[in-house]
């Protein structure tokens, strides 16, 4: 990155906790995309099989293939705003197209159009904004390594929010409602970047992408080829991982609504609220579980990536074998109490999987191809989520208990095949020359 490019407003600015402004437009734009996009999805199964009389099965499937295809467009989307439009224009141009898929949801003939035209918008949204994080700062100014993490607590505000908010909406007053405050979420996170520009890093020109992919990485053949299959190896395993962990907004939805007693105190908690409570934990969890870490590194005994995600994805099985315990063992519906245990379990595991991969691959991208490797971290979860659907179908016909004790079998598999491959993600690792990862992002997003 061309530090010239840095915006002129950047240099002695720290009003956003002692970091750039630049970093807050970008914050807050990403909090209300968030919002916009969970709040919607917090709804998206009831709507379907309350609304519209889609049948269990088949919402399940639509909601993985759209959930997936959100994942899959910014793959192409990251490729026409670095040579065509520009990361500013990307996201105007993208976020405008999520807005406007989010108010078609207003009207039930348009549902499909709806979910294509959110899609095809983050496609081009998605890439472009993060990328815009690293321009803020100069290479050695010490604030750089942090960016990323208050950047992820914005994107978990605002899947904190949406349920909330949007999901309350929807659920008391109609659908269309918790619909709606998505779409003018989305509308204001645009409005902030808009005005909000000046405090942005300058375009490059397009053709500086054509350049930097130029420079050949000068890492040896072997070991260039040694980190690609380790990353292939790692994306497979986390796609099998997604297919039980994306079941929070899917089957675990499901269960929220019919399998539990949501009563307390004489109210009812609504349904959507539970969603909230992943990117809450996330938020709580996130600078303990990082200051644990760091104690084990200075001790030199902090686990390796492969396991640290081997253990993630065995706290997502054990998580879901609670489940199959408690639905089976329930005489009616089981408290809400063991919903909220699970979603503590699960985010815990979460922490340990989910961030830690896409450092891994921000690391181990070849020189010059970094935004196509995030890219390919960005189709596990297409993949992953194309799975959690086909799995869904399975919840009607099977039962509940049976289904979570299945979505732990997936998990458990997950983590013993990662944990298989700590040896040969060690071995990509130590062949990484510093050079080759020294401009790399740290970022972490699910």
């Amino acid at each position: 990155m061309n530090t010239a490019t840095a915006p002129r407003h950047t240099a002695g600015a720290r009003w956003f906790f002692n970091q750039p402004p630049g970093l807050a437009i970008l914050f807050l734009t990403q909090m209300w995309e968030t919002f916009s996009y969970f709040g919607m999805r917090a709804l998206l199964v009831y709507y379907m099989t309350k609304q519209l009389l889609i049948g269990q099965q088949q919402a399940s499937m639509i909601y993985g293939v759209y959930t997936a295809t959100v994942y899959f467009t910014p793959i192409i989307g990251g490729v026409i705003a670095d040579r065509w439009l520009g990361r500013r224009r990307a996201v105007i141009i993208g976020g405008t197209i999520m807005a406007f898929g989010h108010f078609l949801m207003a009207s039930e003939s348009l549902f499909y159009f709806a979910l294509a035209a959110i899609a095809l918008g983050n496609g081009l949204f998605l890439p472009s904004l993060p990328s815009q994080i690293d321009g803020l700062y100069a290479k050695d100014d010490p604030r750089r390594g942090s960016a990323y993490n208050f950047y992820y607590v914005g994107l978990n505000l605002g899947g904190l929010l949406a349920p909330l908010v949007c999901g309350t909406l929807g659920e008391v007053y109609g659908w269309h409602w918790g619909f709606g405050a998505a779409g003018i979420g989305m509308l204001g996170g645009l409005l902030l970047y808009v005005f909000g520009q000046r405090w942005l890093p300058a375009e490059a020109p397009l053709r500086a992408t054509r350049d930097i992919v130029g420079n050949a990485d000068t890492t040896p053949r072997d070991a260039l080829r040694q980190r690609v299959m380790a990353l292939v190896a790692v994306a497979l395993c986390v796609m099998l991982f997604r297919g039980a962990y994306e079941q929070t907004g899917n089957t675990i939805a499901l269960w929220a609504d019919a399998g539990i007693d949501r009563h307390f105190f004489g109210l009812v908690i609504p349904m959507t609220w539970f969603q909230a409570l992943n990117p809450l934990l996330v938020i709580a969890l996130t600078p303990l579980l990082v200051a644990h870490w760091v104690r084990q590194a200075r001790r030199g005994r902090e686990p390796t990536p492969a396991r640290k995600m081997s253990l993630g994805a065995f706290g997502v099985g054990a998580a879901f074998a609670m489940l199959a315990l408690v639905d089976a063992s329930a005489h009616g519906q089981a408290s809400w109490v063991w919903l909220a245990l699970f979603f503590l379990v699960l985010t815990t595991g979460e922490l340990f999987i989910l961030p830690i991969g896409l450092g891994l691959f921000a690391r181990l991208a070849p020189k010059g191809h970094g935004a196509t490797t995030i890219a390919g971290w960005f189709f596990t979860s297409f993949g992953g989520n194309l799975l959690a659907g086909a799995l869904g179908m399975l919840w009607t016909s099977i039962g509940p208990s049976a289904f979570f004790g299945a979505m732990a079998l997936v998990a458990a598999a997950a983590g013993t095949l990662l944990r298989l491959l700590d040896g040969a993600v060690g071995r990509a690792e130590a062949g990484n020359a510093p050079s080759a990862t020294a401009d790399q992002p740290q970022a972490q997003f699910d």
